[in-house]
C-alpha cells in the first residue's frame, strides 16, 4: 500500500489511477513432432495514469526502489505534494471466476502431454496432413489497482489457452484447419475439451475442405451457424461501439445513440461477468466492477463501451471496459465477451427457410473499416444450402458487406448460442476476448468466390 499512498500523495490531476501487475507465463509450441519452444517468463511493474484537462499522461516502471518511484513521479511532471491523508477503501468483487485446477498443479511434462496428445492424433488421421502446429499457454496475472477516488481493488486472473493448426495438401490444393479453446480458467479446460477432440476438429475441417469445390460467388441468402463464432459481430459491430473510436469520429455509429441501427431481432451485449470466459474479469484494468452492458436493444443503439477517460469527458458512467495489455500500457475502451443475444427460432427452422443459399459453419479472419463499417471475412468451413438442406462443402468463400447492412437485414435469430475466443488487437495492445452469436439468417449478402 505504501507505493500507492506515495504516488497518490504526490501526483495531481482530475483523476489518477495506479496499476500494479505481476505476471508469469508458460508457453509450449510443438511442430514437426517436436517441442520447438518451452518458455517461462515473468514480469512485474507499475503504471500511473493522470487525466488532466481532458489529456492523458502515462508513465510506468519496473524499478520499485524509492528512487525508481520518484523518477516515475518526476516523469509525469504533475507533482503536488500536499501531505494528504490517504485512506484507500478496498472494494470487493461482485463476481468471482473460480479456478478448479491450477496450471502449476501439473508438471511441465504433464502440460507437454496435452500438446503431444493433440499432435499425435492429428498426424494419425490421414497422410494428406502435411503440417501440425500445437500451442499451449497459461498465464497467472495478479493486479492491484488504486485511484484518486481512494478506491483499491486486487484480482488474480488465471488464463489457459490451447489451439491447433493443421495443413493438408493434395494435387496442388492446400487447405488449413484451426481450432482454439481457452478461458479464464485452469487445467479443467482439458476436462471440458480433450486435446484429441480439439485436434480432430481442426484436422477433419482441413481434410474436408480439400475435397470441396470452389464456391460460386454472388448475392444470396446466408445462414451463419452458432458454431461459426462471433468474429463478425466483434469486428463489424463491436469495435464501432467503443467510445474512444466514437469520440474520435472513427466509428460509423457515432452520434447514433437512441437510433435504430439494426433489425428488431438483434440485441447486442457485452458481458465481462460470464463465468470463466476468456474475456471475463472481476474488475477491469481501472478497477471498475465487471458488468453486463446492453449495447443494442432490439435494434436500437442504447450504449457505447466506456472506460474512465471517455466517461469523464462525456459525463457518462464507465461500463467497466477499460482494459490494457500490461502495466506498460494505459487503458482504453475494449470489448470483453461480446455477443448477439439468442432469439426464438430453432436452428433447423432457419436452415429450412432458405431454398438456395450459403451456410457458414466456421468463420476465419477478416478486416473491417470502423469509419465506414465495410468488412471482408473469410469462411473457414462453408456449405451450400439446397431446398432447405445443408449440401456439399465449398471453399474459398468471403462474406463482403457493411456492419450496418448486416445488422439491419438479419431477420431470423436462433435460440442457440455459440462462442469463439481470441486475442483482440487495438492501438498496439492485445487483450483476451470472447465473441458469440446464435444461428442467424441474412436474407442477402455478397458471397465472394468464383464468377462465371
Amino acid at each position: 500500500m505504501d507505493i500507492f499512498n506515495e504516488i497518490l500523495d504526490k501526483v495531481k490531476g482530475d483523476y489518477v489511477d495506479i496499476f500494479f501487475e505481476e505476471k508469469s507465463s508458460t508457453q509450449l509450441n510443438m511442430e514437426e513432432n517436436r517441442v520447438q519452444k518451452c518458455a517461462f517468463s515473468s514480469d512485474k511493474g507499475v503504471g500511473v495514469r493522470v487525466i488532466r484537462d481532458k489529456k492523458t499522461y502515462y508513465a510506468y516502471t519496473n524499478d520499485f526502489s524509492k528512487e525508481g518511484i520518484f523518477e516515475l513521479i518526476r516523469a509525469l511532471n504533475l507533482r503536488d505534494s500536499k501531505g494528504r491523508s490517504i485512506d484507500l477503501k478496498r472494494i470487493k468483487p461482485s463476481i468471482i471466476h473460480p479456478v478448479n485446477i491450477l496450471p502449476s498443479a501439473a508438471s511441465i511434462s504433464e502440460r507437454i502431454g496435452f500438446v503431444r496428445r493433440a499432435n499425435d492424433l492429428a498426424w494419425s488421421l490421414d497422410k494428406k496432413i502435411k503440417q501440425v502446429k500445437v500451442y499451449y499457454g497459461d498465464t497467472v496475472q495478479r493486479v492491484k489497482i488504486a485511484n484518486s477516488d481512494f478506491k483499491y481493488v486486487d484480482e488474480e486472473r488465471i488464463y489457459t489457452l490451447f489451439f491447433i493448426h493443421v495443413v493438408t495438401a493434395e494435387n496442388g490444393v492446400i487447405q488449413t484447419g484451426y481450432e482454439a479453446v481457452g478461458g479464464l480458467k485452469g487445467l479443467e479446460l482439458f476436462e471440458e475439451n480433450e486435446p484429441e477432440k480439439v485436434a480432430e476438429k481442426a484436422a477433419t475441417r482441413a481434410l474436408m475442405m480439400l475435397k470441396a469445390r470452389r464456391v460460386k460467388g454472388g448475392r444470396m441468402p446466408v445462414v451463419i451457424s452458432s458454431e461459426a463464432g462471433g468474429t463478425m459481430i466483434h469486428e463489424a459491430v463491436g469495435h464501432g461501439l467503443e467510445a474512444d473510436l466514437v469520440l474520435e469520429g472513427l466509428s460509423v455509429y457515432a452520434d447514433k445513440l437512441g437510433s435504430k441501427i439494426a433489425s428488431p431481432e438483434v440485441t447486442v451485449i457485452d458481458d465481462s461477468t460470464l463465468l470463466n470466459m476468456r474475456g471475463s474479469y472481476s474488475f477491469d484494468d481501472e478497477g471498475t466492477q465487471a458488468q453486463r452492458t446492453i449495447l443494442v436493444d432490439k435494434g436500437v443503439l442504447v450504449n457505447y463501451l466506456y472506460d474512465r477517460y471517455t466517461s469523464l469527458i462525456t459525463n457518462k458512467q464507465s461500463t467497466g471496459n477499460g482494459r490494457r495489455q500490461s502495466y506498460e500500457h494505459y487503458p482504453i475502451p475494449r470489448m470483453s465477451n461480446t455477443y448477439i443475444a439468442p432469439g426464438t427460432y430453432a436452428p433447423d427452422e432457419i436452415i429450412r427457410s432458405v431454398e438456395k443459399g450459403f451456410f457458414v459453419k466456421k468463420m476465419g479472419g477478416g478486416q473491417v473499416n470502423t469509419v465506414t463499417g465495410e468488412f471482408v471475412f473469410e469462411v473457414q468451413e462453408g456449405y451450400t444450402i439446397e431446398k432447405g438442406l445443408i449440401g456439399e462443402p465449398v471453399r474459398g468463400a468471403l462474406l463482403i458487406g457493411t456492419g450496418q447492412e448486416i445488422l439491419n437485414s438479419i431477420d431470423m435469430v436462433g435460440n442457440d448460442l455459440g462462442f469463439s475466443i481470441g486475442t483482440c488487437g487495438k492501438n498496439s495492445q492485445g487483450v483476451p476476448v470472447t465473441d458469440g452469436m446464435p444461428t442467424l439468417r441474412i436474407p442477402e449478402i455478397v458471397v465472394g468466390g468464383e464468377t462465371d
